[in-house]
């Protein structure tokens, strides 16, 4: 299973972030195998709308879980149209916040537990986990069902055999349904956009 964490540096060692859109760095890691590839956050210097930017960016690198400290509204949103559910991480290296994942130790967040803009200006504390349950359900059912299996105790050896092609059909009809959610995603992106504009010309 591919997560990320929100993380202070790049690098399987570096602190884990309790900030998500504005973490300095993204380390994604395959839990069955603890490789990882780290990124800067492209969105940390945004001047708005860097949730949405961060959580479109870990959704399109593949992630399948994100954990953080902190998801403010409009990235928990976006996240969850995508099916990708968030996980509230302990302060500690990205190493051992993965190993907490796999050992099924981390919570799953209910919902956004910071209000939007918390990440602005600076180090955020961790959220207490508050505003449980604000999903409103939109999006269910686009996941690409992720779920919360795979990655908390290590699996059985297996021979690696390669996955069967899907058929012509199922082929198209995916191929079209990814383009469908692409879609969704972009416009769910500029309706949030807009909407934290008109919030700050309030």
């Amino acid at each position: 299973m591919r997560v990320v964490v929100s993380s202070q540096s790049e690098g399987l060692d570096a602190a884990a972030s309790p900030v998500f859109g504005r973490c300095p760095a993204y380390v994604f890691v395959e839990t069955e195998t603890m490789e990882f590839e780290a990124v800067p956050n492209p969105a940390m210097n945004q001047g708005g709308g860097a949730g949405i930017q961060a959580a479109q960016f870990v959704v399109e690198r593949g992630a399948q879980a994100v954990l953080t400290g902190n998801l403010g509204p409009n990235a928990y949103d976006v996240l969850q149209a995508a099916g990708v559910p968030g996980y509230l991480v302990p302060e500690g290296t990205v190493r051992q916040v993965v190993e907490a994942f796999k050992a099924g130790r981390l919570q799953p967040m209910g919902g956004a537990n910071v209000a939007a803009h918390a990440g602005m200006g600076g180090g955020m504390g961790y959220g207490g986990g508050g505003g449980m349950g604000r999903g409103m359900g939109r999006g269910r059912g686009m996941g690409r069902g992720m779920g919360r299996s795979g990655g908390f105790a290590p699996a059985p050896p297996q021979a690696s055999q390669p996955p069967a092609a899907p058929a012509p059909d199922q082929e198209s009809e995916l191929a079209q349904l990814r383009e469908t959610l692409k879609g969704l995603r972009q416009q769910l992106a500029e309706t949030m956009e807009r909407i934290d504009k008109l919030e700050k010309e309030e």
